[in-house]
């Protein structure tokens, strides 16, 4: 009767080892998501000034021609901010490439909220009528920094192809 209670192989008890990761298999490149984000605000800070300046300036700024243009830079740069950060990192450029447009858009928020102080144009912040920084505006905004950041990462590298050749 003993001899059929046998333990159980000490292989089977032994866990796998850890898989070998060394820091060259990193998805996530904070060297190129930085770079990307800043080229993004490169573009997106002057447009959002030159937006805030416009629209101080002017009667009906929401009514004007110049909305529509201005919207595009801003996407725009998102775009650029995704392609920056897929040539820094090649090797996971979607993935870099939208952490970069949403590092430019967390990265904007401070400087919104300077150009909200500075108007004082009677808005609230986060709340009110015509929020300056309204939270669905804000969860959009995410949505289509990330989005535009993968689409210039996708599209960027084929672009540089495409002129040098």
């Amino acid at each position: 009767m003993m001899a059929s209670m046998t333990a159980p192989s000490s292989e089977a008890r032994v866990p796998p080892p850890p898989p070998n990761h060394s820091t060259d298999d990193r998805v996530v490149d904070g060297r190129a998501v930085l770079r990307g984000a800043l080229a993004a605000l490169a573009v997106i800070v002057p447009v959002t000034i030159l937006r805030a300046v416009l629209d101080h300036e002017m009667a009906r700024f929401d009514d004007s021609g110049w909305v529509y243009p201005l919207f595009l830079l801003i996407l725009v740069g998102y775009a650029v901010g995704g392609a920056v950060a897929a040539r820094v990192a090649p090797d996971a450029p979607l993935s870099n490439g939208a952490l970069a447009g949403l590092g430019a858009l967390v990265l904007w928020i401070p400087i919104r909220v300077v150009i909200w102080a500075v108007r004082e144009d009677n808005r609230g912040l986060f709340s009110g009528h015509k929020a300056a920084l309204a939270p669905g505006q804000l969860f959009g905004g995410l949505v289509i920094a990330a989005g535009l950041g993968m689409l210039g990462a996708s599209l960027g590298p084929k672009l540089r192809r495409r002129r040098q050749s």
